[in-house]
């Protein structure tokens, strides 16, 4: 919840950071789940070995930079990733492809790795 992109993005659009923390706060049972890995992968002690990944953020989405660290530390780890920032859009893009064309291209983006990921 440090991360510059929350900061930048605190009043949205769509996704605004009193929405991030209360939706955190909804997922979590309690304070310390939130280093579990499960609820939070950047506090995994080891990412070597899993599978490769594809990571899509959006430029003004308040969790942008959460997923461009963990894209960094796969990457570090050995696993083959593909991170794609898709500039000027918003958190929530992806589901938008009838109005945001650029969506589609990041669906095409994800129809490419499974298809590569499972040899089809």
């Amino acid at each position: 919840m440090r991360a510059a992109s929350l900061r930048e993005n605190a009043d949205g659009p769509v996704l605004t950071e009193k929405m991030v923390r209360a939706f955190w706060g909804h997922y979590l049972s309690g304070a310390s789940d939130a280093e579990h890995p499960y609820a939070n992968p950047l506090r995994a002690s080891e990412l070597a070995g899993l599978p490769p990944a594809l990571v899509i953020t959006a430029e003004f989405d308040p969790l942008r930079d959460e997923g461009e660290a963990y894209a960094a530390r796969l990457r570090a780890a050995g696993v083959p990733v593909t991170a794609t920032r898709y500039d000027g859009l918003i958190h929530g893009f992806l589901s938008m492809g009838d109005a945001i064309d650029r969506a589609n291209d990041a669906l095409d983006e994800s129809a490419r790795a499974v298809r590569a990921a499972f040899g089809l």
